[in-house]
């Protein structure tokens, strides 16, 4: 009976959260996918460049939880400003923008990792390939309002 009131909760807590956060799912598992493919291929081109230790595996490794807590951060923002909007009386039909805006960023910040991590190996890379994602970035950053070289002047 104990072990079915726990599965319970377990299961209404997991359909909470993905309720919540349905939104932020898909690029959330996209950028763990990426993290993965950029981490394996920097090990690899590390190795063989013979440039490969622990020490940089590990920074990688923190880098990449770095990542998933800077996600959480945009998320906690969105959360913030839902909240506050909606406890003034003001609905708002965006509930997930900044936890979003930032995982597609750095998507794109390790798909440019990876295309680096092959071209080191000797992969050979289709320019347009870089330039796109190239493109992908300050577009993004452009359209989310991110662009700093332009508020620097």
């Amino acid at each position: 009976m104990k072990e079915n009131a726990i599965s319970i909760v377990f299961a209404a807590l997991a359909a909470g959260i993905s309720a919540y956060f349905q939104i932020i799912a898909i690029p959330m598992i996209v950028l763990l996918v990426v993290m993965i493919i950029d981490y394996i291929t920097g090990m690899s081109a590390a190795y063989a460049n013979a440039e490969l230790s622990s020490k940089k595996g590990v920074k990688g490794i923190l880098k990449k939880v770095g990542y998933v807590a800077l996600v959480c951060v945009g998320i906690a923002a969105d959360y913030l400003i839902y909240s506050a909007l909606t406890h003034v009386g003001v609905e708002s039909p965006v509930k997930m923008f900044f936890g979003l805006i930032v995982a597609i960023w750095l998507i794109i910040n390790e798909l440019l990792s990876i295309l680096e991590n092959l071209e080191r190996l000797g992969v050979p890379i289709p320019k347009f390939l870089i330039k796109l994602i190239e493109k992908l970035k300050i577009t993004v950053e452009t359209k989310s309002g991110a662009d700093e070289s332009k508020t620097d002047e």
